[in-house]
């Protein structure tokens, strides 16, 4: 089974609680920009922000998805995303599974 493991990728977002993540990630899915979510409650992030640094407890989520997809992708995070300035990080997938990486390319439409 060929598959295109250089069109898959992992996308890292943040969000202020796991409600509003869920919310943002059912949209995604339902729109067919994503072939999995992962959400992970209770992470806490430290960073620079308004010149000093900040510390909180936020939901992070990992996508996967199509190369393709990112700008797609990136566009409903930022339109329905509480933040100002929101992290979505696109990360290569090197390698995988080829039948994971087979099924992100058959649901990604």
């Amino acid at each position: 089974m060929k598959t295109k493991t250089d069109s898959c990728i992992v996308v890292l977002v943040t969000f202020k609680d796991i409600a509003e993540a869920r919310v943002i990630t059912q949209q995604l899915l339902k729109k067919r920009l994503v072939a999995c979510c992962n959400l992970i409650s209770g992470v806490e992030s430290s960073f620079w922000w308004e010149g000093k640094i900040q510390r909180k407890r936020e939901a992070l989520v990992i996508l996967k998805t199509k190369k393709s997809k990112f700008d797609s992708v990136m566009r409903e995070v930022k339109t329905r995303h509480s933040y100002q300035v929101p992290e979505i990080l696109a990360l290569p997938v090197l390698k995988g599974n080829p039948s994971y990486l087979q099924w992100i390319q058959e649901v990604v439409i």
